[in-house]
């Protein structure tokens, strides 16, 4: 009997990947916070008495889902990587709770050599997309996707300082996305970077922060978010983040001074 054919890489759009319902307290919404870079002096976000939770938040309690789709074989975790995040938050988190999240395969992207999947992530207070970007996928005959957002002409209206912690990709890996290539040097260099990077989560989450602050809102504000991954950024790194604005929305783009690190970069607050 012959084997069965493997699936191509545009036959898992509309795959499901399951339902789970997420629960987190106080604790785990102010750990998140100081992972992302929220001071001490911000009580609103590490107070338990005040607290209003980051809606980015939102992305640690869904970060099963990519993995799912990872381990069902869709493409090589090994050599997969995050290409960009979008978030759309519909109603605030609460404190504490519990909340049911349901996991789909939305659209799988034909980029000729690699595709990229977005895996879709419902629930009554977000919608997040990863969009993951998969080498040797590519070529089943499918759209190639939207092109890349464009970056601003002219000079940006907020420039601003991010510093990143010697510690913080060891401290942001508690909340859930525990690769080992964050933490570990030898994980780093096997997939191909010279030492242990940070999240791209933990660094768009991180410039949100920035953001608000040179917009006059509240970090706990945010409605919409989207942003594209286009380097590696290193504990310790201190980055630049620049934004064109337009009221309590922006675009924007992260750099570490040679290059960008999240490009494409769009934020809307309350």
């Amino acid at each position: 009997m012959s084997a069965a054919r493997a699936r191509t890489a545009g036959e898992w759009a509309g795959q499901e990947l399951g339902v789970r319902t997420v629960s987190w307290d106080e604790r785990d919404a102010i750990l998140y916070a100081l992972a992302v870079g929220a001071g001490a002096d911000e009580l609103d976000l590490v107070f338990e008495e005040r607290l209003r939770v980051l809606p980015t938040f939102a992305l640690t309690l869904a970060q099963w889902a990519p993995d799912a789709l990872g381990s069902q074989g869709a493409f090589d975790v090994r050599t997969a990587v995050h290409g960009s995040q979008r978030l759309q938050v519909l109603a605030p988190l609460p404190r504490a709770g519990t909340l049911e999240l349901r996991a789909r395969v939305g659209d799988v992207w034909d980029k000729g050599s690699a595709a990229v999947f977005d895996v879709v992530v419902e629930s009554e207070a977000f919608v997040a997309t990863w969009a993951l970007f998969a080498p040797g996928c590519g070529g089943f005959g499918g759209e190639r996707g939207p092109a890349s957002t464009v970056r601003p002409d002219g000079a940006p209206d907020m420039v601003t300082e991010m510093a990143t912690a010697a510690n913080q990709a060891a401290l942001y890996r508690l909340l859930g996305d525990r690769h080992h290539m964050h933490v570990d040097p030898d994980a780093a260099r096997a997939a191909g970077q010279p030492r242990p990077f940070l999240h791209g989560l933990c660094t768009l989450a991180a410039s949100t922060l920035a953001l608000a602050r040179s917009l006059g809102a509240h970090p706990a504000a945010l409605v919409e978010l989207d942003g594209r991954f286009s380097a590696p950024v290193f504990p310790g790194d201190r980055l630049d983040v620049v934004a064109w604005s337009d009221g309590r929305a922006a675009a924007f783009e992260v750099s570490d001074g040679e290059r960008p690190v999240v490009s494409g970069g769009r934020v809307r607050f309350h």
